[in-house]
């Protein structure tokens, strides 16, 4: 592929309609991608209403309803989706969010600011997770410029897997379900290489649904920390706690500009959506109201296409005793905004770090009487031996942190150049067991960050300089965007603060 624009392995370009890189009229404009961000809370909302309602002969009917008016697709791959990081037993759901307004009437249109648009760009992708014991749920935001390989076509932003699949994996005179069953597959093989996983399910809802649903429930509270007005998403709100609906919704999650982190900060208002529509859905409001639950269902249902094998009431079962407080909302792991090539890029963390993180959401929670686990001891930098690896791109680092150790009294074991020169954070990796001599060597570096890996010699730690090493004592230089981390406390779906 070159820098032009996304192409086939054969060279051949996409279509225009299909790269995901092409937007409208502007960024968020009628036709930008900025909808889609909004699109995947509608599928979250369906699913916990029927969830609260799971036990009863109501709650039955419903699933019944829903299951018999969503569309269904082949959307699951035979090969390609693996669970590499866990047992098996947890559930995971990927939400996907398309810019369809193909069954939007002209009325509903002009209400939405938009235009007709049969389009398949996917800029929002969520993975749900849900442990075996059903204890809690984790959604796991995507960002749309992830770099990643995708199966076939080598390295590419994470939203152009799905128009790849739609292209040109489906074969000559495939059918449009074919076709947009092609992209979900290659899609969920995409992620499920990043993740570690096994996706066991794909739901995937536009931009009507998510208005619909809005209007249905009557709107749900968020809580802004400053007033909220752009004029390309169209969001004109004040500061303070308030209920929006319908158009203001919409806006409110499409917002990218003006924002902390841009992108970031519009998967923060995607989330905390979220959670304000499951805190909705959780409400007497709905809980008592059977006609607005069945509305609800309908207005989901007409607006979802789900692999062959989902069944809500069945999903709903297994989530039945998550509550408001155990839904928790994550960014996958990732270095924040980068460059590749003339492309603007979210670089992620490595495929370890990646998978470990994704096997963690499933770990057994800890016992409250445990003692705390014991910090690492304190080691004389004489003895913590340091290989120095350059991942930063700029010629002679390596020598120069090198000699900078050796001043502090570490010795120097050897340097050398990194896997990759691509490295936007510095790295200090250990073996199991030596916490103590990566934490020593990490306080010499302030904002490093510390990586357990099967490959380093125990007894020794090794160095990865990134991007951001202005030398040894030094503080690392602040990544570019205010990009989200793992090693954030992740926000849940009872969290009623304000967001910027």
């Amino acid at each position: 592929m070159t820098s032009s624009g996304p192409r086939t392995p054969g060279g051949r370009p996409l279509p225009a309609r299909l790269d995901p890189r092409r937007g409208g009229r502007t960024p968020d404009g009628p036709s930008g991608r900025g909808q889609r961000a909004a699109l995947a809370a509608r599928l979250i909302s369906a699913v916990a209403a029927v969830a609260v309602l799971a036990g009863s002969g109501w709650g039955w009917y419903l699933g019944r309803v829903a299951d018999a008016n969503v569309t269904r697709t082949a959307a699951l791959p035979a090969e390609g989706n693996e669970d590499v990081t866990g047992d098996g037993a947890a559930l995971n759901l990927l939400l996907v969010g398309n810019d369809s307004r193909a069954s939007a009437s002209d009325e509903e249109l002009a209400q939405l600011n938009t235009t007709a648009n049969d389009g398949i760009n996917t800029d929002t992708m969520i993975l749900v997770h849900v442990p075996a014991d059903g204890s809690q749920a984790s959604f796991v935001s995507f960002p749309r410029d992830s770099w990643v390989e995708i199966p076939g076509y080598d390295w590419d932003k994470l939203n152009a897997a799905y128009a790849y699949g739609y292209q040109f994996e489906a074969g000559d005179g495939a059918t449009e379900e074919q076709r947009r069953a092609a992209g979900a597959q290659l899609l969920i093989q995409t992620v499920s290489g990043l993740s570690g996983v096994q996706v066991d399910h794909y739901a995937e809802v536009d931009l009507l649904g998510f208005f619909k649903l809005s209007e249905v429930v009557g709107g749900v509270e968020v809580n802004l920390c400053a007033p909220a007005k752009d004029s390309f998403s169209g969001v004109d709100l004040p500061a303070g706690p308030q209920t929006i609906s319908g158009e203001q919704a919409l806006a409110f999650v499409r917002q990218r500009h003006g924002v902390p982190g841009e992108d970031f900060g519009r998967i923060v208002r995607q989330q905390t959506y979220i959670g304000a529509m499951v805190r909705k859905l959780l409400s007497d409001d709905v809980l008592f109201d059977l006609g607005k639950q069945r509305r609800l269902v309908e207005a989901a249902a007409e607006s979802l296409t789900v692999d062959e094998s989902l069944k809500l009431l069945d999903l709903a079962a297994q989530m039945q005793s998550v509550t408001a407080d155990s839904v928790r909302f994550q960014t996958v792991p990732n270095l924040g905004p980068d460059r590749e090539g003339s492309k603007s890029i979210v670089r992620l963390e490595d495929e370890d770090v990646l998978h470990r993180f994704f096997a963690e959401l499933s770990a057994e929670p800890e016992q409250e009487d445990a003692p705390p686990a014991a910090a690492p001891e304190d080691v004389d930098p004489a003895d913590v031996p340091v290989a120095v690896f350059n991942g930063s791109g700029i010629a002679g680092l390596a020598a120069e942190a090198a000699a900078g150790l050796e001043e502090q009294g570490y010795p120097v074991t050897g340097t050398g150049n990194a896997d990759s020169s691509d490295y936007t954070r510095t790295e200090v990796r250990h073996a199991a067991g030596d916490e103590g001599l990566a934490a020593t060597l990490a306080a010499t570096i302030p904002g490093a960050t510390i990586s357990e890996v099967d490959d380093v010699e125990a007894g020794t730690v090794q160095l990865v300089l990134g991007s951001d090493f202005s030398g040894i004592g030094e503080p690392l230089e602040a990544p570019p965007a205010q990009a989200p981390t793992a090693t954030e406390t992740p926000r849940t779906a009872a969290d009623t603060t304000c967001i910027n």
